[in-house]
């Protein structure tokens, strides 16, 4: 009893001192405390009742469209999926097991010129595409079928999900793709709350027991070796709450997590955190909910994910940057293996699922899926076109989807083929840039844009913004307006390539030479162009009237200043290479002037198109005028100032093309074209300094890098108003097909030449020139 006294005789004693402290403490929480907790529910509501992210859009290249007859080799296919992050399955490899393998969307197998491709469901401008596994089999630089790969059944085309090639993110730059629950797999949902917070579905947003658990193993540990926080307090550190360690902090996490609970129902606060929970980083992007993860990780969606890619992704939760599989494999590869013992023990796999998913690699795509902007000159194209459409601020956090017209194959192509030709030319030239465009032939789509030497560099973009004389370009625009006027111009016209000596306004002497500084007397329209004589050029366009070239030059919408002086009749207009291939995308579309163009649609985050940017070519203008200055350039390609093309063993193309070269060659241009590709590329230096490059050492030596590897369709020029005759070139008369040097020509039907000059009288005439 003496024990018992003293014990509330000291209590007594402290009482005195605590009480008046006990009761304004008392009194203070039961006055803030409701307060306080009104004060967080309030700001709880207005963050959670309506939430939302920030997502950024996502821009991808244009979906690969199979069909019967599309040139594509076997290198430029595996160079579609490498870019779209499809796996090759390693199973498929041999004859026998080739038929039943690449089974995981996203993968691939090859045998030989046969391939089987597991199709990714996607979304775009079209609609939806389900999954489904494509056999494509090539034959001679194209596609020789297409079929169904589990029915057999042949396919008119399959198209397959596009590359991501970049995204435009905000001021967070957070990754994130939101779903509903529902779209993750059962076993992910489920695995999580199993691995991270078993009695989620009966505690109210705090687990005591856990907490005790936790502060009892940390304690015999001596160190942190196991949390206590509930999912819910997971999210509301996540969302509302620094990585503070204070009381306060904790305070917090608890009122709040009590708060949600409240108010929420756990479907909607376990489906909040799979969309914001960390797990990963790419340079100073960071990787937000499983669904990004799984394409940042696997490269496909979460619905798809494989037992043993779940367990790894629940597993890094504990630790995004100690788990990182690309970053410590090792302690990645335990940490998945141990939450698969928990999966199997808990009930949520079986005995053969952990054996086969224990034994299965991490599997990690080597290649992060954070294309922040893989191809940055092609980038600063479709910003520009996409501005015109919509504002930044709903680029950066609406979670667009956008469809450009890149083709990876051929932007990869035409990167190979200009960096090689640059770095081929040797040192002396290591100050020489280039620039490269690449367009579809009929449809003004860029597949392929280069804006730099080095393709990755984000400066400078030249295809677009630097304007250099373009030189002998120019020349078959001066031809098309001959051309037009059937009863005056043909091919076969006889023009004069006598000496021209100008007087300019201010009072000097314009005295333009041809490359060989020789005069050819008269010589036919087709080889002037042909071997780009600038004498004859000239005087072809003063008969013509500069006004006229000027305003064929400007109906093109080019903002460009053309100046009408007799130098314009040999290229002395400044264009970028971006507006050259404006220009010869008429030609290489025959005779339909067609806008260039970087999109093909945007998406809404929904999967709701919003806008589609197809283009329906007119009836044309001038298409006859059109297709005999292209056969004229076909020439140019086979026998003119390009030949290099068919000497490098590229005439099966039947390519049309004109070279160009501005003065003291400054600058090396070639714009060329086949029956599915049109091709413009510029070299030079940026200071202007001469480089001594002529065409065929600079653009035409890309032009024929790049074609050599990529698939083209040969170009068919269509003889619809047109008819070949076979005349003389030397008067431009009808000759018969057997007289020495007669030529077979196109004219516009109905303005072919009526006289003929016959075998026997060009013989008589030789005879009393003197000429044999």
């Amino acid at each position: 009893m003496s024990f018992l006294s003293g014990l509330f005789q000291t209590l007594g004693i402290v009482w005195r001192f605590l009480r008046v402290p006990f009761w304004l403490a008392l009194g203070f929480a039961l006055g803030f405390l409701p307060l306080y907790v009104r004060n967080l529910d309030a700001q709880l509501r207005s963050r959670f009742d309506d939430f939302s992210w920030d997502v950024p859009s996502r821009v991808y290249a244009r979906p690969l469209e199979l069909r019967a007859g599309l040139p594509m080799s076997a290198d430029a296919l595996l160079l579609e999926l490498d870019a779209a992050r499809y796996e090759a399955d390693a199973a498929g490899t041999g004859p026998n097991a080739f038929a039943g393998a690449a089974k995981a969307p996203g993968t691939y197998a090859r045998n030989g010129a046969k391939f089987v491709i597991a199709r990714r469901a996607f979304v775009d401008a079209q609609g939806a595409q389900k999954q489904r596994r494509v056999a494509v089999t090539l034959s001679a630089n194209a596609v020789a079928s297409v079929s169904d790969a589990d029915s057999g059944a042949s396919l008119d085309y399959a198209r397959l999900d596009p590359a991501r090639i970049a995204t435009l993110y905000g001021a967070e730059q957070e990754e994130r793709r939101v779903v509903k629950l529902e779209q993750l797999p059962p076993l992910l949902v489920a695995g999580l709350q199993a691995i991270e917070d078993r009695e989620f579905k009966h505690h109210h947003g705090i687990n005591t027991f856990a907490i005790a658990r936790a502060m009892l193993a940390n304690l015999f540990a001596g160190h942190a070796v196991q949390g206590g926080s509930t999912l819910t307090q997971q999210l509301v550190k996540n969302l509302f709450l620094d990585n503070g360690r204070n009381f306060s902090r904790k305070f917090n996490e608890a009122i709040i997590a009590l708060l949600i609970e409240a108010r929420y129902d756990k479907h909607r606060i376990l489906e909040t955190y799979c969309n914001e929970v960390f797990l990963g980083q790419q340079g100073g992007q960071a990787v937000h909910g499983f669904a990004a993860a799984a394409e940042f990780y696997f490269g496909r969606d979460a619905k798809d994910l494989k037992p043993a890619e779940i367990a790894l992704l629940v597993g890094m939760v504990k630790g995004p940057s100690l788990y990182d599989p690309r970053r410590n494999p090792e302690q990645a590869l335990t940490r998945r293996n141990v939450v698969l013992n928990s999966l199997f023990e808990t009930g949520l796999i079986d005995a053969d699922t952990l054996k086969s998913a224990r034994a299965t690699p991490l599997g990690v795509a080597d290649t992060p899926g954070l294309p922040r902007n893989r191809y940055p000159a092609f980038l600063d194209l479709v910003r520009a076109q996409l501005t015109r459409d919509y504002p930044d601020a709903q680029l950066q956090r609406a979670g667009l989807v956008v469809y450009t017209t890149l083709a990876p194959s051929t932007q990869a192509l035409a990167e190979q083929a200009l960096t090689k030709t640059l770095d081929g030319l040797g040192k002396k030239q290591a100050e020489t840039q280039g620039a490269m465009i690449v367009t579809g032939a009929r449809d003004g789509e860029v597949q392929a844009l280069i804006g730099a030497r080095d393709p990755a560099d984000p400066g400078f973009n030249r295809a677009l913004d630097a304007r250099r004389p373009i030189g002998s370009l120019v020349k078959p625009f001066v031809n098309l307006v001959a051309l037009a006027q059937p009863d005056k111009y043909s091919l076969a016209t006889l023009l004069d390539d006598s000496p021209v000596d100008m007087a300019m306004p201010n009072g000097s002497r314009w005295t333009p030479q041809n490359d060989d500084h020789e005069s050819h007397g008269n010589v036919p329209m087709i080889d002037v162009l042909a071997h780009s004589y600038n004498l004859a050029t000239v005087h072809l366009g003063m008969a013509l009237g500069l006004p006229k070239i000027r305003g064929l030059l400007e109906s093109f919408g080019l903002d460009a200043e053309i100046n009408p002086n007799p130098s314009l009749l040999l290229g002395a207009v400044d264009l970028s290479p971006f507006q050259v291939a404006q220009l010869y995308q008429y030609f290489a579309a025959d005779g339909h002037a067609l806008p260039l163009r970087a999109l093909r649609g945007v998406v809404d985050a929904q999967g709701k198109a919003l806008a589609r940017y197809g283009v329906k070519p007119g009836a044309g203008n001038y298409i006859q005028p059109a297709r005999l200055v292209t056969f004229a350039m076909q020439d140019v390609a086979e026998h003119g100032t390009a030949h290099a093309i068919s000497d490098q063993g590229l005439g099966n193309l039947h390519a049309a093309g004109k070279t160009g070269t501005s003065d003291s060659q400054r600058d090396a241009w070639f714009a060329g074209f086949t029956g599915s590709h049109l091709a413009v590329v510029w070299v030079g230096r940026d200071d202007n300094k001469v480089t001594g490059l002529w065409s065929w050492s600079g653009g035409v030596a890309a032009w024929v890098a790049l074609f050599k590897k990529l698939p083209s369709a040969p170009l068919d020029v269509p003889m619809d108003g047109i008819e070949m005759v076979t005349v003389n070139p030397q008067s431009g008369q009808r000759t018969d097909a057997q007289c020495t040097g007669a030529r077979q020509l196109p004219f516009m039907a109905g303005f072919a030449p009526t006289e003929t000059d016959h075998c026997m009288m060009q013989e008589i005439r030789s005879i009393f020139s003197g000429n044999p």
